[in-house]
């Protein structure tokens, strides 16, 4: 079998495409399909847009204070462990590379 360039073989496949999908294309000619109904007159009377909006919820200072103290309380606890975390690991590295030497 002699060697095909790939234009030629882009052209096979282009063809044999055109082979199988052209009955499926002519099924139905184009006059013959129907096209949907307009939604667009339904679409603007789902959506109608409320006159107001409802009120969002009341805050009450107090509560919002007591939240943001107990967020850095948290926070200023997280951040203290995590520096004795850091320093556990740096000693431990110090007294393995002691030991290592000696």
């Amino acid at each position: 079998m002699p060697k095909r360039s790939r234009l030629g073989q882009l052209a096979g496949l282009v063809a044999a495409g055109l082979v199988v999908c052209a009955p499926v294309a002519q099924a139905a000619p184009f006059s013959e399909i129907q096209a949907p109904p307009p939604v667009i007159a339904q679409a603007a009377a789902v959506h109608e847009v409320p006159s107001q909006a409802p009120p969002g919820p009341v805050l009450d200072p107090a509560e919002t204070d007591k939240a943001n103290s107990q967020e850095t309380k948290r926070k200023i606890i997280a951040g203290v462990a995590a520096a004795i975390l850091l320093g556990l690991v740096i000693l431990g590295r110090r007294a393995r590379s002691k030991k290592k030497k000696s």
